[in-house]
């Protein structure tokens, strides 16, 4: 075990457990920044892991001002597993398995430190227990889109509903304050109602109610009939709901990477110069970018947000993790969505279908997406119509976003309320 910082005892602190992975550790890093910044909270991260950490997420931890403490428990042993178990269950389970060791930093940092709260992510909501054990509230950060949480609610019901897996249902669902969305875009652990991460998630809806409050990483402007819808479900009879989004990435941020393409007198959008985003790499791909001079490859995590917030971007393609959506339309950067995994499929639909901020590429009969079609979608993006259109749309989202955050702005007073809730939490 590793911290770094000793926790002040006499600031009301908040405790946060993400789950394993830079995408749920950086959420939870930006509104402990908030909490402390802004309303004098110490917060400490207790950070389970399934293997050494990786460098930029140690560099990260470091760069934290003081009142931000940090804990890596050893890592989970997944040598037993079955070969073909899936991500999530593997995630849930280095925090189901880290629980003893949760529970002794956590009777350490009450026994020291004034705690008011519990904060963790969808994977970590057995460590509740923990925090019941010593009085402590907990609340859940999600940390995707509301339409998300709201499947999540209703996928017991769906589970009794359906008999066939989701993906063949001829008619597309229609979730209460959300677009319709057809079973092929569920999220992937959804997908297979057979395997162990589709009864973890079945678990995961029905404990949203144990909750003292769920933090939303969402804004009411973005997502109003969702967040209503959501308020109206849980808020009234359950844990109250605060949309406290666009929490993103400020100062140096890493994102894992999609293609940004520059927009100016100095840019290209020819076919041959967007030729080399269709297979990939190829060989030589680096050596040509260096010596071109035109392009820039990362190969690992970058500086994403700051990319994005450079005045000649003019469109990022983006896998459609919930995190990097939101770093597009905070800076107003158009999109073109290519999902891959996880509820990336369900984001995409929502980001073109509903928001209408994105263009999605084709797939061929072999359902690829080839060369000519990501030349062809880009080129659109940068210089057709429904490119400008979505542009206009965008710039609409980032004022709102904008909006949101400030003094009197919704996102604001979402949180204003959750910190007096917290703070009444050290005054009992």
């Amino acid at each position: 075990m590793e911290n770094n910082h000793k926790a002040s005892s006499s600031s009301p602190h908040v405790v946060m457990i993400p789950s394993p992975g830079m995408g749920h550790l950086i959420p939870l890093i930006e509104l402990a920044k908030l909490l402390v910044h802004h309303h004098n909270f110490t917060i400490t991260f207790i950070i389970p892991t399934v293997g050494p950490p990786p460098k930029p997420q140690e560099n990260l931890l470091q760069s934290l001002p003081t009142s931000i403490n940090h804990f890596f428990l050893p890592p989970t042993d997944f040598h037993v597993l079955p070969p073909e178990t899936k991500t999530e269950t593997k995630i849930t389970l280095a925090v189901t398995r880290s629980l003893p060791k949760i529970r002794n930093v956590f009777e350490s940092l009450v026994a020291n430190s004034s705690v008011v709260g519990l904060v963790v992510d969808l994977f970590g909501t057995d460590a509740f227990d923990v925090a019941k054990e010593f009085n402590v509230p907990s609340y859940l950060f999600w940390s995707s889109m509301a339409m998300g949480l709201i499947l999540l609610l209703h996928l017991p019901k769906l589970d009794k509903m359906v008999s066939c897996e989701y993906k063949d249902m001829d008619e597309p669902v229609k979730l209460p304050g959300c677009i319709p969305i057809s079973g092929a875009e569920f999220p992937e652990p959804l997908q297979d109602r057979k395997s162990e991460a589709y009864k973890w998630f079945l678990q995961y809806g029905k404990g949203v109610d144990l909750a003292e409050g769920v933090l939303l990483n969402s804004f009411m402007e973005l997502e109003p009939e969702a967040i209503k819808t959501l308020q109206d479900e849980i808020g009234l009879c359950g844990p109250p709901v605060y949309p406290v989004g666009p929490i993103i990435q400020t100062g140096p941020s890493y994102g894992p990477g999609g293609h940004v393409f520059e927009m100016g007198p100095n840019s290209e959008s020819s076919t041959q110069a967007l030729k080399i985003l269709g297979p990939g790499l190829p060989k030589g791909f680096r050596e040509r970018t260096r010596s071109f001079g035109r392009g820039l490859l990362v190969p690992s995590w970058a500086p994403q947000s700051e990319v994005l917030s450079h005045g000649s971007i003019g469109g990022f393609l983006s896998h459609c993790g919930w995190n990097s959506i939101l770093e597009s339309i905070a800076n107003g950067v158009p999109l073109i969505a290519w999902p891959l995994y996880a509820e990336q499929k369900m984001n995409a639909n929502v980001l073109c279908e509903g928001l209408k901020v994105a263009l999605r590429p084709k797939v061929n009969e072999n359902g690829m997406v080839g060369c000519e079609e990501i030349c062809r979608i880009v080129k659109e993006l940068m210089e057709g119509e429904e490119g400008f259109r979505v542009r206009e749309r965008m710039n609409g989202w980032k004022k709102a976003a904008n909006k949101a955050l400030s003094e009197e702005g919704s996102s604001i007073k979402a949180l204003s309320e959750l910190v007096m809730k917290l703070k009444k939490q050290a005054w009992n």
